[in-house]
């Protein structure tokens, strides 16, 4: 991450799987949770994030049971879906309210950003220098090389991991309303940087890894994996992922080493390549 630097709200209403991707390929992978498409009823209502500790829907939202005629009466529920994907994560919870900018109810989720933090300290640390750095920075995840988590920003709360934008950019991805977030903090970087919508409408996902100086290892490649399934069943939807670079050109984050699995998470959602049966 560098300083300065977000499904619309949907509800699982009949089935999610806990398979492979759904149709004739596979992710190499058959124990990811996964969302499967026909599966997924949008909710007219809007609901509120789900506590991440806690699988209960909200009032508004999805029931946690299916009100389709033609489901099973054996289909899991979108509450035990949600916990079955949240059970699969070594991930430990340690809120920060200096990272707070803002509500963000589940119809603004719309993309999941990856980061490297461009260093070697662990997920405790990285939250610990940017509470003291009190720039209010910070991603919702940090994701160490065992796969361990620590989360530090519930899911319906704006975070500033995104930052500004190549101007533009707002339009781009379609994101133009800044004013949820307060934007206490920021310093701005440039007449060619002067977006700052991406924060308001994703969820920013950091790795601990530093450009050049190997690969990733593959228990943290599953644990984003898994992440990347879970904030999936939690919302109900697919959240567009993007790379932070995408966001704002000429940033570090995240590495040439990791094109390949970008590559793999923005078409099927894992990193591994997809096999085709």
């Amino acid at each position: 991450m560098v300083i300065n630097r977000i499904v619309l709200a949907g509800a699982v209403a009949t089935a999610l799987v806990l398979t492979g991707c759904a149709g004739s390929s596979g992710t190499g992978r058959s124990d990811v949770t996964r969302v499967e498409g026909s599966a997924i009823q949008q909710a007219s209502d809007e609901r509120s994030g789900l506590d991440v500790s806690d699988t209960s829907w909200s009032d508004t939202g999805a029931s946690s049971t299916s009100s389709s005629s033609s489901a099973s009466k054996s289909t899991p529920s979108a509450k035990d879906l949600v916990k079955a994907a949240r059970d699969k994560l070594n991930i430990t919870q340690d809120f920060r309210e200096s990272f707070i900018h803002g509500e963000k109810p589940a119809k603004y989720q719309k993309y999941i950003v990856l980061h490297d933090t461009e260093g070697d300290g662990d997920a405790s640390g990285v939250v610990d220098y940017w509470d003291g750095s009190g720039e209010g920075v910070a991603a919702h995840f940090v994701v160490n090389k065992d796969g361990s988590i620590v989360q530090c920003v519930k899911l319906d709360k704006i975070a500033h991991h995104a930052g500004f934008g190549d101007t533009g950019h707002n339009e781009k991805y379609e994101e133009e309303d800044e004013s949820r977030d307060d934007k206490v903090g920021t310093v701005e970087i440039g007449d060619w940087a002067q977006d700052y919508g991406m924060n308001s409408y994703s969820i920013g996902i950091e790795m601990v890894h530093v450009g050049g100086e190997g690969d990733y290892p593959e228990a943290q490649l599953e644990a984003v994996d898994d992440l990347i399934a879970y904030i999936d069943a939690y919302y109900g939807k697919e959240s567009t992922i993007i790379d932070h670079k995408a966001w704002r050109s000429g940033n570090s984050d995240t590495s040439e080493e990791f094109a390949g699995y970008l590559a793999n998470y923005k078409d099927h959602r894992t990193h591994v390549e997809q096999i085709v049966r």
